[in-house]
């Protein structure tokens, strides 16, 4: 009998599978010693530290490193809208002051001995850009010739008087841009308004400043239905909205002309010619002079023509402001805008969004209207009530990019311009042309932003950066 081998039952027979062992596990888990632990001390494998060093070198060698965060945040501001503003603002300064000199007698003077001596003409041209701009600020924003603090301001209340309707106006039409639609129906919109306030104002007899707020009311309402005709025959006919306004216009302009020259209805009586009664004084907007002059006791302070309507303006600027960016009907109005196909899809009725803004933007130039009659020209109007507020509007819109406060601020300048504008002409002699001139430029180079970023030599937005070459360092082997 054949001795038994200790632990030959485990042996496996021929053809069997010998079975695996199970591997020892430690304290800390059966993933525990997968990977090798690291050294505690780095000097403890010298070796291997040096070739870390030396993968990640190379790593990071082959890398593009992003741009450093002051170059992006660069790149932002030189490719945004406000940019492009202001420097379409410079350039057209830089084009004015090339007409003021060109149409300088003592700069023509002067250049006629220009090779005999030079700095005549450089200081003539100096004097004349100089003289221009320097009335024009006095003009428009602080006149220090004139003594005590009163009467300095005054040029900064002219400003704000011709930037109040101007800003209503721009605002009508920003609203109408942010849905699509080119409302260029100010003319015929103011001239309704105008119409009602002013009718409103000598036919009912009610309390001072109630007797205001009813007159405005009635010019929004009158704008509404002017710009909200427009809308509704879009959305029915289709028809496109620069006709439309075009055509309202003239309908605007000779119904208000038989209507100024019909007794009884807008004509003042007693007179032949075509003009309307003088606004009721209960009716009239009161005037910074006006509040002035209650806190003094009753004593005349200055004669400012700045009045309520920039108040109200100011309120108008907060409600588009509101409306667009806060409400659910300044988000159909921008979706419309964008895409009106993809808005129709999404459920949002475009053709009534079409209706409720031009409502709203003719509502808007409708206060512009009030502001005229009631606060500007108390004295009666013509058929010229509007001054070419309808379509300095649409400058106004586009210098404001038809964000709210931005043509809040774009119409603060445009009326600093027309202030400005009659002192360049009195002191200086240069034609008030140059301040339509300016204006015509602005519009010129918002309308073409890859020409000031080709004057200037500013990147175009949304490209890249340009990648740096990354650094190649030589490595050594150990």
């Amino acid at each position: 009998m054949s001795e038994k081998i200790p632990g030959e039952d485990q042996l496996p027979t021929p053809g069997q599978v010998p079975p695996i062992a199970p591997e020892p596990q430690s304290a800390q888990g059966p993933l525990a010693d997968t990977e090798p632990a690291a050294p505690a001390d780095p000097e403890a494998s010298p070796a291997t530290g040096e070739a870390a060093e030396g993968g990640a070198a190379a790593t990071t060698a082959g890398a593009v490193p992003p741009p450093p965060a002051a170059n992006t945040v660069l790149r932002e501001i030189l490719s945004s809208n406000w940019l492009m503003t202001l420097l379409a603002i410079v350039l057209a300064l830089v084009v004015a002051s090339i007409l003021i000199v060109v149409t300088d007698t003592d700069v023509q003077k002067a250049a006629g001995y220009f090779f005999a001596r030079p700095g005549d003409t450089f200081r003539a041209i100096g004097d004349a850009i100089g003289g221009a701009y320097s009335s024009l600020f006095q003009g428009a924003v602080y006149n220090f010739r004139r003594p005590g603090f009163i009467n300095g301001i005054k040029p900064i209340t002219e400003t704000l008087a011709f930037a109040a309707p101007l800003i209503a106006a721009g605002l009508g039409v920003a609203v109408a841009f942010r849905v699509g639609l080119f409302n260029i129906g100010g003319r015929g919109q103011i001239l309704i308004a105008a119409a009602v306030a002013g009718w409103i104002s000598w036919s009912f007899p009610l309390p001072p400043f109630i007797h205001m707020l009813v007159a405005v009311a009635g010019a929004l309402v009158g704008g509404a239905i002017w710009g909200g005709l427009v809308g509704f025959i879009k959305a029915r006919t289709g028809a496109h909205e620069v006709i439309l306004t075009i055509m309202l216009n003239y309908v605007a302009l000779y119904l208000i002309q038989f209507l100024l020259k019909t007794p009884g209805a807008l004509q003042a009586p007693g007179t032949s010619n075509p003009k309307s009664p003088s606004t009721d004084p209960s009716a009239v907007m009161p005037t910074l002079s006006d509040l002035l002059t209650a806190l003094n006791g009753g004593t005349q302070v200055g004669s400012f023509r700045l009045n309520v309507g920039f108040i109200l303006v100011i309120l108008a600027t907060l409600f588009v402001a509101w409306l667009l960016n806060r409400s659910s009907t300044g988000f159909r109005f921008r979706a419309v805008g964008e895409n009106p196909h993809a808005a129709r899809v999404a459920g949002i009725d475009v053709k009534w969004v079409f209706v409720l803004a031009m409502i709203i933007s003719g509502a808007l130039v409708g206060l512009a209207g009030s502001i005229q009659v009631l606060g500007t020209n108390t004295d009666g109007f013509g058929d010229g009530i509007d001054a070419g507020i309808g379509f300095d509007a649409i400058t106004v819109a586009l210098l404001g990019r038809s964000r709210p406060w931005g043509v809040f601020f774009s119409g603060i300048l445009f009326g600093a311009l027309k202030a400005g504008g009659y002192t360049i002409q009195a002191s200086q002699g240069i034609p008030i042309d140059i301040v339509v001139v300016v204006q015509s430029v602005i519009v010129l180079f918002i309308a073409a932003p890859p020409l000031v970023r080709a004057v200037f030599r500013l990147p175009a937005p949304g490209s890249a950066p340009k990648a740096r070459r990354p650094r190649r360092t030589a490595e050594v082997a150990r």
